[in-house]
């Protein structure tokens, strides 16, 4: 397709999308904003299970190959959606279809829960932010293990597949460890990568998981698991998610006990604490509900940790948090990222964002 082509369709999905699509999802979620997101993930569900409209969806947003090849894997392109969006898989054979060149199911838990009590999404219109406070609701590790076996059996899935795995909230912290590892175990064989999520705000204690000890013992075990499991073969690349919040000291002692303890890869970075860059008008919001805040608000955050980051170690590095336009995208490559992911980006722009960013 040629370029003039290309930028006519980017510019049909954008209009497409801000002038029915979204105005739809966000007067349906008006009262609860979780209601579109649900809304948004059965509608990926419904099209997994129809293969032909499916394809014909696919022919319409079909994403340019820029295929990476990054931790013995071939992505085929350098843009995925981020955890959070798809926690139980239940979209894992669409979202490759839709553009994506990977996708990072999760954060799954070793135990179902329900999460956090509702309300607990909240949209920041003029700040093109999200606020939630989710807390790992999910159907726990084992439904999303049968679900992926399912796909990989079928051979329906097409692109590299990512896990983050989290605490069970009723798990004490003293009992983490072996909560972690039920994860990795339930997901031999069927994760591409695991992301190991020591930095949502939204579960009581788990980023002290980020300290130095607790973390040099959890990534340590974990590593040890997926060799074990790996046996004479390749051990599935374990990754670990940074929080954004962290200072520059504590950043740098978390990288190194990461590369310490094995990591093979780093994300950078979860939701904030902080309520920097809000709008005038969303600010009484943003600062009456807690949780991780997300979009563009976190934008020059994210940007400042890859940086950071890439200056400190050559590990694969995948760059998250604040991804709203195509060029949010190229300054996170450029400051050091190899892949990034897109969440909140995609709730305010749509799929359009999905192609711009894959041709990157």
């Amino acid at each position: 397709m040629s370029q003039p082509d290309t930028d006519l369709r980017n510019r049909a999905l954008h209009l497409g999308y801000g002038r029915v699509v979204r105005p739809v999802l966000f007067r349906l979620g008006a009262g609860d904003a979780e209601a579109a997101h649900h809304r948004t993930v059965d509608l990926v569900e419904a099209l997994s299970a129809r293969p032909r409209l499916l394809s014909a969806v696919s022919r319409v947003l079909r994403a340019p190959s820029v295929p990476v090849s990054l931790l013995g894997l071939t992505f085929p392109n350098r843009v995925g959606l981020a955890a959070g969006m798809d926690k139980d898989g239940r979209g894992v054979r669409a979202w490759g279809p839709l553009g994506f060149g990977h996708v990072e199911l999760g954060t799954v838990t070793a135990h179902p829960q329900p999460g956090n009590d509702r309300p607990r999404l909240f949209r920041l219109p003029a700040s093109r932010g999200v606020i939630n406070r989710m807390g790992f609701n999910n159907a726990g590790v084992h439904a999303l293990a049968e679900r992926l076996r399912r796909a990989r059996a079928e051979g329906t899935v097409g692109i590299p597949v990512g896990v983050s795995i989290g605490k069970t909230k009723a798990t004490p912290l003293d009992e983490a460890v072996e909560d972690y590892l039920t994860s990795v175990r339930a997901l031999d064989g069927l994760a591409d990568y695991l992301a190991v999520n020591v930095s949502s705000p939204n579960t009581p204690g788990l980023r002290g998981l980020q300290d130095a000890g607790p973390l040099a013992e959890l990534i340590g075990a974990v590593v040890a698991q997926t060799r074990a499991l790996a046996g004479e073969g390749r051990p599935v690349p374990v990754l670990v998610k940074l929080a954004p919040d962290l200072t520059d000291a504590a950043l740098d002692q978390a990288l190194e006990v990461a590369v310490t303890a094995g990591a093979s890869g780093l994300i950078a970075t979860n939701t904030t604490i902080g309520r920097h860059h809000v709008a005038p008008t969303d600010r009484a919001l943003a600062e009456r509900e807690a949780g991780g805040l997300s979009g563009a608000p976190l934008t020059r955050r994210a940007r400042e940790v890859v940086t950071r980051v890439r200056a400190l170690t050559d590990l694969p590095l995948i760059g998250v948090g604040g991804v709203m336009t195509a060029d949010d995208a190229a300054a996170l490559l450029d400051a050091g990222a190899d892949l990034v992911q897109l969440y909140s980006g995609l709730i305010y722009a749509g799929p359009g964002l999905i192609r711009e960013v894959a041709a990157l």
